[in-house]
């Protein structure tokens, strides 16, 4: 007998664990102060294969092009200007939190002119600036363009976005932010998605992994670790523990909906009351099919336009009324859902109705 309570209680510990997903803290919140910042330049792009900006069209690629010849030393007027090899960019990149100077990072660049193609072409050296005003990073280096054009006399092919593009590992950080993180005495955790139960269970892990009351939730995103609890300690090693403390997330309901592709996702804890559901389509076509009467050759009378109007009104059968039974799992609702027969676009109509008549419940997000 004790044997078979053992392994009862071994199964109901190994089915529990089955049903709930842990995850680690650093994946569900992001601790105050470890944030990027976003950097943003304005460049120009050379060697390009006569797909860069028309110099009439965009005078600022002309003016900066002048401008950065004349810091080169040479002199060069309007009329000397006809290049078709360069083009005007917008460059974006995000500086990492605790960036030292030296470090290498992404950058994005984006066609702001009437240019065809980046396809082949170098950024010339471009500062790259914060909110702030200062400048944080410098990129140069050669652009992988995000896409091919193709084109002749009668036709053109395009895949992908030509005008826009990568330079990887294209700047070089120059200006480092400035944030003591050894010097703080607490942190605050916020979550990604506010939930009370996972803000307390981010507190309740944290404190019994330490076996002291440091954490205390101040909101349901919000979750605050004092260090002064644990002595003279490195903030830097607390918080690589804590970010790998394990907890089960909790979230509400919802069911996400696509218009525009007509993708519908529902959340593993949305459920449906019994309700009946019947849905059908009806069509109303109107057509003109006007008929010209007109006199014979040479023959007194008019040419007269007679209006001809045909209208169709068509109801597909529908499905009737299908039971969609109130169920306790996904998977049953999934299949309650399905019985219906219909298109997804059909689905999406019938999930609103559910959801006004007061029988789905979870949130209903239409995107």
């Amino acid at each position: 007998m004790r044997a078979l309570v053992s392994a009862l209680m071994v199964w109901l510990v190994v089915a529990t664990s089955a049903l709930a997903i842990p995850v680690r803290i650093k994946d569900l919140a992001d601790f105050d102060g470890v944030r990027g910042n976003d950097l943003v330049g304005y460049g120009l792009v050379v060697g390009l294969d006569g797909s860069g900006d028309g110099m009439r069209n965009a005078p600022f690629t002309e003016e900066m092009l002048a401008s950065l010849l004349e810091r080169l030393g040479v002199n060069v007027t309007d009329e000397a200007l006809r290049s078709k090899n360069v083009a005007a960019v917008i460059v974006t990149a995000a500086l990492p939190p605790f960036a030292r100077s030296g470090s290498r990072i992404d950058v994005s660049v984006s066609a702001i002119g009437d240019a065809k193609s980046l396809l082949g072409g170098t950024l010339v050296m471009t500062p790259l600036k914060a909110a702030d005003g200062n400048i944080y990073a410098v990129a140069q280096g050669s652009i992988i363009a995000g896409g091919v054009a193709a084109q002749g006399d009668a036709a053109r092919v395009v895949e992908g976005v030509p005008t826009t593009g990568s330079i990887p590992v294209g700047a070089r950080v120059e200006r480092e932010v400035e944030f003591d993180f050894a010097g703080i005495d607490d942190i605050r955790i916020a979550l990604r998605n506010a939930d009370f139960t996972t803000a307390t269970r981010v507190e309740d892990a944290i404190n019994r992994d330490f076996n002291k009351a440091l954490a205390v939730t101040l909101d349901s995103g919000t979750v605050v670790v004092n260090f002064r609890g644990l002595g003279d300690v490195n903030p830097a090693r607390v918080v690589g523990r804590i970010e790998n403390l394990l907890i089960e997330p909790e979230d509400r309901a919802k069911v996400v909906i696509d218009h525009k592709s007509g993708t519908i996702v529902v959340g593993e804890r949305v459920r449906i009351s019994r309700v009946a559901v019947s849905q059908g389509n009806l069509t109303l076509r109107v057509s003109e099919a006007p008929v010209v009467s007109q006199p014979n050759p040479f023959a007194e009378g008019e040419t007269v336009t007679v209006p001809r109007t045909d209208v169709e009104l068509r109801q597909e059968p529908g499905i009737g009324f299908v039971e969609v039974a109130g169920e306790t799992n996904l998977s049953d609702l999934v299949n309650g859902l399905n019985s219906l027969g219909v298109r997804p676009r059909d689905m999406i109509d019938i999930l609103k109705s559910i959801h006004s008549a007061g029988a789905l419940h979870a949130d209903l997000i239409i995107e």
